[in-house]
């Protein structure tokens, strides 16, 4: 589609609509497909520092996103997600138990966390910048996720892409701010936290 259009010549006036945004009268509304995450292949991972020296990995088990995205214009991508709190799994649940509780998540009264993108920044090839916002026990901050378009294939009769990106964030900033000093003054649980996502979806 991108060699098509850009081959292509339109009147001096015609443009082109963005994502997200309603054409005017003289727009050329250029269809972007629309993809489903598939939960068996795909995963919302982090990690973060325990007493300053290891990490501890965990991930969210349910979630669910929606990407708009032309293949080859990667101008197009728009993402959304919604992840459910509730299924965070660090692989001890007694640790799990404390990440959802008003320590940390709440997550009974804040059951879910949502980004939506709101820009996306070309860097080079297939590597960009998704600008969004990202809610946490109520709060919006904005966050950069610096991201990869893998690439795409096809099985059977379905069309399918592969994403991945990731970003570091501050938890206090989102009121995650429990915490106890070590003996020598350090964090047990480090501000810091990397957000690692590996997204492969299916094509509407």
């Amino acid at each position: 589609m991108m060699t098509i259009l850009q081959n292509a010549v339109f009147p001096a006036a015609l443009t082109f609509a963005a994502p997200g945004v309603p054409p005017g009268p003289d727009t050329l509304v250029v269809d972007v497909p629309t993809y489903s995450i598939d939960l068996a292949h795909s995963s919302v991972g982090f990690h973060v520092r325990h007493l300053g020296i290891t990490k501890v990995n965990g991930r969210f088990n349910e979630f669910e996103s929606s990407v708009h995205v032309d293949p080859d214009d990667l101008s197009t991508l728009e993402a959304s997600a919604v992840i459910q709190v509730g299924s965070i799994d660090t692989g001890v649940e007694k640790r799990d138990g404390h990440l959802k509780s008003a320590d940390f998540f709440d997550a009974e009264n804040h059951p879910t966390m949502t980004f939506r993108s709101r820009e996306v920044r070309h860097i080079d090839g297939d590597r960009f910048e998704l600008v969004g916002d990202l809610t946490i026990r109520g709060t919006t901050r904005e966050v950069v996720l610096d991201g990869q378009f893998v690439g795409a294939a096809t099985m059977g009769d379905s069309r399918r892409i592969a994403i991945e990106a990731s970003t570091t964030i501050n938890r206090f900033d989102y009121g995650l701010v429990w915490d106890a000093v070590t003996e020598m003054g350090g964090l047990i649980v480090s501000k810091d936290v990397l957000i690692q996502l590996e997204i492969q979806a299916i094509q509407n």
